[in-house]
């Protein structure tokens, strides 16, 4: 039962709010709630669904005849129920296209209140006609909590250990990790992830631990929005950015109890600007190195979806999760892409317009330590609002990399590939890579070693060496070559709006 949300849905109702409407997937959450809110103030409790009709609250008595009609449902409850009750309603929605059902639920609505009981709406989608939104009050379900976690998996472990005995071999440390493994999935996403673990072996002990963290991902991925990404081990692993680097660290030391003590403020966000292949991902993913937190990527994309409301939706629970696994690195990439239209209402009926200020309330207000990471390339499409000082703590443009960050990311390349990069010597590909990107070196790093490669089978020299690497990135011109003018007018723009990442 979601130990926050009981006392919230009760105090709604005790305050006369005869309309409540909870948004979710997790229907069973939801009817739960509503029947042990029915329950602590001792009201009746009945539920309609399409399927069923009117039924008792737990569906353990038989339906009532001839309810199945959404409209006729309402008709019977205001016709037979003179005393405050809890009505729940599920999937109304896409029935109030329907002018009797909506008039139905309006009286209801009425009803109730009249009688200080309350109606429920339980929906997955939040496609509310306005008249009934402006009566409703709208509650969204919190994820569970540490004490709710860590209930949820032992009341799982001992549903599994009455069908199957299990063996359990578990530290109080290590079942601490399995609460942090869990956290941001719901109530049923936990005891079906404890279910796959123990179910191969009968056994639930720290090898479960990477099994567990490896069933969230792909239980939170398959929903499409977040995305958990792999982070480099180090910094040492980015080259150049020695400017970003050391305001990492800075705000690392920030986040320690000696920066608490000193009433220091958490970092929130920064946006990275900078030319394409420069480097903004990864330095997305540093953030995540520096820091030791997970990484999670927001597909802003996969947000969008064809039923009205479902986009709000979704980028409200993609929040709340993000929370909920805090402390996290939320990185949005290409931001610009997402929310293009939001400074129009004419392509899209102002949905961007809509989930760009829901993303704005939120980045102002939210407390759970979540520092977002936002990525762009082109300036022009970017909102002026997000722009503003005080939506990201700085405001960083990623540029080429200069002559030693070159050094530094073709050494990086060259190492992952078994290449000491010691004996080369770099100066000439340094020289001759003027412009590049950090992924064009790197391809050219593997261009140098296919040419390599193929010399060693002609019988010819076989080693990678400098003069080899020089030639292969002279042989392909850098996307600063074939889009000067826009690099210049990129970096024209930044030069008095930005901080130099390196």
């Amino acid at each position: 039962m979601p130990e926050h949300d009981l006392p919230r849905l009760k105090s709604l109702i005790d305050a006369g709010h005869a309309g409540v409407f909870i948004s979710t997937s997790e229907e069973q959450d939801a009817l739960d709630l509503a029947f042990a809110c029915a329950v602590d103030l001792n009201l009746p409790a009945q539920r309609w669904s399409a399927v069923l009709g009117i039924t008792d609250a737990r569906v353990e008595s038989g339906a009532e005849p001839h309810t199945e009609n959404a409209a006729a449902a309402m008709f019977h409850w205001m016709r037979t129920l003179n005393q405050p009750a809890v009505l729940v309603l599920l999937d109304l929605a896409d029935h109030l296209s329907d002018p009797r059902t909506l008039r139905a639920l309006r009286e209801l609505i009425d009803h109730q209140e009249r009688h200080r009981g309350c109606v429920i709406l339980i929906d997955h989608h939040d496609s509310l006609p306005r008249v009934i939104l402006s009566r409703v009050t709208t509650l969204a379900l919190e994820l569970p909590s540490e004490e709710e976690i860590e209930e949820t998996v032992r009341r799982t472990l001992r549903d599994s250990n009455r069908r199957a005995p299990l063996a359990i071999d578990i530290s109080r440390r290590q079942f601490e990790s399995v609460r942090a493994n869990l956290r941001g999935l719901t109530r049923r996403q936990i005891a079906q992830a404890v279910r796959d673990v123990v179910s191969s072996d009968n056994r639930f002990d720290a090898e479960d631990l990477p099994r567990l963290l490896t069933a969230k991902r792909a239980m939170i991925q398959a929903e499409g929005v977040l995305e958990f990404i792999d982070s480099p081990p180090s910094l040492d692993e980015v080259g150049g950015l020695d400017r970003f680097k050391g305001w990492l660290r800075q705000r690392a030391r920030a986040m320690t109890d000696d920066g608490a003590k000193a009433s220091l403020p958490q970092p929130r966000g920064v946006l990275l600007l900078g030319v394409q292949g420069a480097g903004k991902s990864l330095a997305a993913k540093g953030v995540a190195s520096a820091w030791r937190r997970l990484l999670v990527r927001l597909d802003a994309g996969a947000l969008y979806d064809r039923y009205i409301g479902e986009s709000e939706r979704r980028l409200r629970e993609a929040l709340d999760q993000a929370e909920s696994m805090s402390p996290v690195v939320l990185w949005i990439d290409e931001i610009e892409k997402a929310f293009a239209s939001a400074a129009s209402t004419s392509t899209d009926g102002g949905l961007s317009r809509r989930m760009f200020g829901s993303l704005l309330t939120w980045m102002q207000e939210h407390t759970a330590p979540v520092f977002l990471v936002a990525t762009a390339n082109d300036i022009e499409a970017l909102p002026p609002e997000l722009l503003r000082k005080g939506r990201f703590d700085e405001i960083f443009f990623v540029d080429l990399p200069a002559p030693a960050a070159r050094r530094q990311i073709l050494s990086i390349h060259l190492k992952r590939r078994g290449v000491d990069p010691v004996r080369l010597d770099l100066a000439g590909a340094i020289a001759a890579s003027e412009g590049y990107s950090g992924a064009e070196l790197e391809q050219g790093v593997i261009s140098a070693l296919h040419d390599a490669f193929d010399t060693k089978n002609k019988g010819e020299q076989s080693a990678l060496d400098g003069p080899l690497l020089e030639a292969a990135l002279r042989r392909s011109p850098p996307l600063s070559v074939t889009m000067a003018e826009k690099v210049a007018e990129l970096r024209e723009w930044a030069t008095e709006r930005c901080v130099p990442a390196d």
